[in-house]
């Protein structure tokens, strides 16, 4: 779950939700344009034919349909869909976005329809203490924007933590040597670079990392508050008819081998 903290943004995003919220008609949402990232593979990515595909295409693909919607997907740089979301560029997110408080307070949330914990990656076999002290001038990549730079750069302070616009980068720079570890989101880590050629030698380290005030309570779609009374509830009720009738699990199962649903508690 990139799942992924746009602290600066929030100051510009509550006023733009200000200015907004006195839209004086709410949208049939018969069409709709919606964020993704196309960077994050196994849930998003642009494919060699330049299409755009993945668990989270596929999905919100499936979300569509059940909601009876033109969906137009408009790719982004992960830290600017917030920005495009209150620039009204699009209406909706659907790009791993963690559901946290800090978030909420400059966009609204459909419920969660994935949730998975974040992880160290480093090189096989490597025995590094990971408590913070542990760490000191340890460097640790991270994808801008994201929980896992949030939780980084609060827990690790003595270490050095590396910005990278995407995942992909971190990698490339993990590989090279360039930085000690990553954290990242499991499955992205795992489907994303460990399980490719390229992650050969590195594995997970650690344990899973699912604090709520940092990681939240699974990714959710975002969108602007002033359509949360419309918008979120067509997402919410194609997020239980994908879980009910089978299309998430089926989903689910063609990328992952293990299951990333949200758990009941």
């Amino acid at each position: 779950m990139q799942s992924r903290t746009l602290i600066a943004l929030t100051a510009i995003a509550a006023l733009a939700c200000s200015a907004f919220s006195v839209q004086a008609q709410a949208p049939d949402w018969k069409k709709i344009r919606i964020g993704v990232e196309g960077a994050y593979p196994p849930f998003s990515e642009v494919g060699a034919d330049g299409k755009l595909k993945g668990f989270e295409i596929e999905l919100v693909q499936a979300y569509c349909a059940e909601m009876k919607a033109e969906c137009t997907l408009v790719q982004q740089d992960f830290d600017g869909l917030i920005p495009a979301l209150q620039a009204r560029k699009v209406d909706a997110i659907f790009a791993s976005v963690s559901i946290t408080d800090e978030r909420k307070k400059a966009i609204a949330f459909s419920n969660p329809y994935y949730n998975t914990p974040g992880r160290f990656v480093a090189k096989a076999g490597a025995k590094f203490d990971l408590s913070p002290a542990g760490l000191k001038g340890k460097k640790i990549g991270v994808q801008s924007a994201t929980i896992h730079e949030a939780y980084a750069a609060a827990i690790f302070k003595q270490s050095e933590i590396v910005r990278y616009q995407t995942q992909d980068q971190v990698f490339l720079d993990l590989k090279s040597g360039r930085i000690d570890m990553t954290l990242a989101d499991t499955p992205a880590a795992d489907f994303g670079f460990l399980k490719k050629p390229e992650g050969k030698g590195f594995a997970f380290i650690g344990p899973d990392y699912d604090d709520v005030k940092y990681f939240g309570v699974g990714s959710g779609v975002g969108m602007r508050k002033a359509d949360e009374a419309t918008l979120a509830k067509k997402f919410n009720a194609a997020i239980a008819a994908a879980q009910a009738n089978g299309t998430f699990k089926k989903l689910n199962d063609k990328y992952f081998d293990y299951d990333i649903s949200i758990k009941k508690k």
